[in-house]
């Protein structure tokens, strides 16, 4: 929390003073002392009880004055709010490993439905572009606003062959490039191709414009470019990757009546995560993957913002007056 007129925090040390005032009231003896006969009596009849219930007001009156205290020094906090600038690119493995069944019903299957999830929690103001691979990859949906297209390119993903991650990471990156320097309808002329390639990916506090969620189940097999060189290129322009390896180190495919294992290269995706200034998640199972998806579809094209939130501490201290106000009339002593 920060504050817009901090020198007004001055306001708090009214408290501390307050509450050794009260403490010291309550110390005085009184210049009125009572006589009775019977203290034996009077003893039983005030009882222990109700001791502490005469100090809340003098409380509540003291969180009340803290409360408007605060708010005169006009209090901010950072929330996340949608970056209409930002884009994501989901880059999924669609190689033949993906047909295994560890991950019910199959693991191709699961990762759709779960960026099918991603979609349904991702801001709308966020740009989406699919990339799809196996021997290499492939367009499926540029980056865009709607929906309705990626949920259709989502549906006709289907497994192939061998794994081309390197070369993967280094298209999602061309794309992301692309797509950030795109401006949006009626903010200017479109740029050329050579701006495009070399097109800034972050805004104006170095902060990523883009992103890429890189889910994958195996090592790379195939491809020109090796994993970490992908992860170089991402790197550089400055756009994170978040990695997922999905799948359990039992995995297996049927090829040709052969059982051949397909455990997931964790080790590389956590490593491309990692240099890139990304995260990397495991995914054992469908569920898993998609409260991985649900989180980073929360997350990913937000940016944290102040917002002044004085109206809620002078509500507190407000309402905690009106405590102060009804327990003084609930506790306080009277005469019969």
């Amino acid at each position: 929390m920060s504050f817009e007129a901090p020198a007004l925090l001055l306001g708090l040390l009214l408290v501390p003073l307050a509450a050794v005032g009260y403490w010291l009231l309550q110390r005085r003896p009184s210049h009125y002392p009572v006589r009775y006969s019977n203290v034996e009596v009077l003893a039983t009849v005030a009882g222990n009880g109700g001791t502490w219930k005469r100090h809340v007001p003098a409380a509540l009156l003291l969180a009340s004055v803290a409360a408007l205290a605060i708010a005169f020094a006009r209090p901010t906090i950072m929330v996340g709010a949608p970056d209409e600038r930002a884009s994501v690119v989901l880059v999924v493995d669609i190689s033949g490993s993906m047909r295994a069944q560890d991950v019910q019903p199959t693991r191709l299957a699961a990762a759709k439905q779960a960026m099918l999830s991603f979609l349904s929690h991702a801001p709308s103001t966020l740009r989406v572009g699919i990339v799809a691979f196996s021997n290499e990859p492939q367009v499926i949906v540029t980056p865009t606003l709607d929906r309705e297209e990626l949920r259709q390119g989502i549906h006709f993903l289907e497994p192939a062959f061998g794994t081309a991650l390197g070369d993967a990471l280094a298209r999602s990156v061309e794309l992301a490039r692309t797509t950030t320097a795109t401006p949006r309808q009626g903010q200017g002329q479109a740029p050329s191709q050579d701006q495009r390639a070399n097109a800034p990916v972050k805004d104006d506090k170095g902060r990523a414009l883009a992103s890429i969620l890189l889910l994958s189940d195996g090592f790379q097999t195939r491809g020109l470019l090796s994993p970490g060189q992908g992860a170089e290129r991402a790197r550089a322009a400055g756009i994170p990757v978040f990695t997922i390896a999905l799948g359990t180190e039992g995995g297996t495919i049927v090829d040709r009546e052969q059982v051949i294992p397909v455990p997931p290269d964790r080790e590389t995706l956590a490593a491309i995560a990692e240099y890139t200034g990304g995260e990397a998640f495991d995914a054992e199972t469908a569920g898993k993957l998609n409260d991985v998806y649900q989180g980073l579809g929360s997350r990913v094209g937000r940016r944290s913002k102040p917002r002044e939130v004085t109206s809620a501490f002078v509500a507190a201290g407000a309402l905690l007056l009106v405590g102060a106000a009804g327990a003084g009339m609930l506790f306080a002593p009277r005469l019969p």
